[in-house]
């Protein structure tokens, strides 16, 4: 009878964190060249990431029922699991936003939001790619870094426009809606700062 084949934990968590970059590479399209008309289409491949992770997930909790052994305590897999998934939730999450709220035209600077979502993502994808090795590993701590380093920028960037919103000549039902597309896309940046602070924990637990 063959031997079944060893499930492996961190491939499948660096897989979540993927399609969570790989979201922020689509959203990042639709902002430079946004257009409510062709929201709908363009949003598919983010929902269907989506319930990718979802499927990875259930996938992973299957898994943890049944594993004798674990690379690292089995509430701290799915806990990192669920924090990589809350990033692309926000992300598929703000797609609804835009589409809802009919939005039809972005505001000045709403691009650079989804720049550094991108940027973040990938840091934080780099970071599970060498989360495996996080007892030896060198650079490790420099990725979390990165990305602490983009969730500030975007507070900064937050902080600007949500001020340029309020000081301007705007109608009250414009600023209540990107008053609550401001905040999701902090909300985003906020995910992978959790993302990464939580790494940052486990390698603290775990050596």
């Amino acid at each position: 009878m063959a031997r079944r084949k060893k499930y492996d934990y961190f491939k499948t968590l660096e897989n979540i964190a993927e399609n969570g970059y790989k979201s922020a590479e689509v959203l990042e399209k639709i902002m430079q060249n946004y257009s409510l008309d062709h929201l709908e289409t363009e949003s598919e491949l983010i929902h269907h990431l989506e319930k990718e992770n979802d499927r990875l997930i259930l996938e992973l909790t299957n898994e943890l029922y049944d594993a004798f052994i674990t690379p690292i305590d089995r509430e701290d897999i799915m806990l990192l699991a669920e924090s990589l998934d809350d990033i692309l939730d926000g992300i598929n999450g703000i797609t609804y936003m835009f589409e809802n709220l009919s939005i039809k035209e972005l505001r000045a600077d709403t691009d650079l939001f989804a720049n550094l979502v991108v940027k973040a993502t990938k840091g934080v994808l780099d970071a599970m790619h060498e989360f495996p090795k996080f007892k030896n590993s060198k650079n490790l701590r420099d990725l979390l870094k990165v990305v602490r380093n983009t969730e500030s920028e975007a507070d900064r960037l937050f902080s600007r426009l949500k001020k340029e919103l309020f000081s301007g000549d705007n109608d009250l039902l414009e600023i209540i809606k990107w008053k609550e597309i401001y905040e999701r896309y902090e909300w985003i940046s906020n995910s992978t700062e959790n993302a990464v602070d939580l790494i940052g924990n486990l390698i603290i637990k775990n050596t």
